[in-house]
């Protein structure tokens, strides 16, 4: 496939489509060789939000529209999903009341029917990003993975209140997938989705970060630049599509059959017309128990 990259048009219903190269954001280490973190919230007096460096590259990135099948979560840790109903609206999202009342139920009967296996479910957070002046999230633009296995298994007991149930399902397969979605009906045009096939990451390429909060520290990973990388995009997702990220699988982890996660980043694509609508979109994190 040839890679191409266009410059920005004047039409402000341009989306951009096909295979093109973008810069990403990649982890580097900390130069003091220290153990890599970040503060969720505001750090504490005298100290950095992070302590690690950030490094861009140059990247291929392919689009999978008109490819979707092609991938699945076990082997690329992400799957497209398609022609999804929704009784969702766009105010649907104002609150997340809202969100919790009509979307979330419909994402658990989603994964619940594309999931092999899958037989209990706990939506356990959702993040509603706005690409706009003082929206509380916008889209994260450096590549980064949600979950390092420890941070899965501490979601799990985070979640279930009962510590023997706990560690029945614990002892069984669970994973963590993030459903994510455009708000709008329209095609996404601005800051759309990158995400690196699992089966081309190497584990080396990625680094535990103490994810630190006001009351306890989780972990995520960063993702060093490696150019065997496959990066990819969908362009133009619509309301009605669906996107699939998996942050952790316990099976990969014990035995290595199946690929346990997905880098992912948000990216400026030259293409992008100087008039194209804000991206806006809702991603929900899951557990997935067999």
């Amino acid at each position: 496939m040839t890679t191409t990259t266009t410059t920005a048009t004047t039409s402000s219903d341009y989306i951009p489509r096909g295979p093109t190269t973008a810069e990403l954001t990649f982890y580097a280490p900390p130069p003091d060789n220290s153990a890599p973190y970040n503060y969720v919230e505001s750090p504490p007096p005298g100290q950095p939000a992070r302590n690690y460096p950030e490094v861009p590259h140059r990247v291929t990135l392919n689009d999978i529209r008109g490819h979707e099948s092609q991938y699945n979560l076990d082997k690329d840790s992400f799957q497209a999903l398609q022609n999804i109903t929704s009784a969702a609206t766009y105010s649907t999202f104002d609150s997340d009341d809202s969100v919790r009342s009509i979307y979330y139920p419909e994402v658990e009967q989603l994964l619940l029917s594309t999931i092999p296996g899958s037989r209990k479910i706990i939506l356990f957070d959702h993040t509603i990003r706005r690409q706009k002046d003082g929206a509380p999230r916008q889209p994260v633009t450096r590549a980064h993975v949600d979950q390092t296995p420890r941070a899965a298994a501490d979601r799990v007991k985070l979640h279930i209140q009962d510590p023997e149930e706990a560690e029945k399902l614990l002892a069984g397969r669970y994973r963590i997938v993030n459903v994510w979605r455009p708000l709008t009906v329209e095609p996404v045009q601005s800051a759309p989705l990158a995400f690196a096939s699992a089966a081309s990451v190497d584990g080396e390429d990625l680094v535990p970060i103490e994810h630190r909060y006001p009351h306890r520290t989780g972990e995520t990973m960063g993702v060093k630049y490696n150019p065997g990388q496959e990066w990819l995009y969908w362009s133009g997702m619509t309301g009605d599509e669906r996107l699939l990220l998996k942050c952790s699988d316990s099976k990969g982890l014990k035995d290595g059959d199946v690929a346990q996660w997905v880098p992912h980043t948000a990216f400026w694509d030259e293409r992008t017309p100087a008039e194209a609508r804000a991206r806006e979109s809702i991603e929900v994190r899951a557990l997935v128990f067999d």
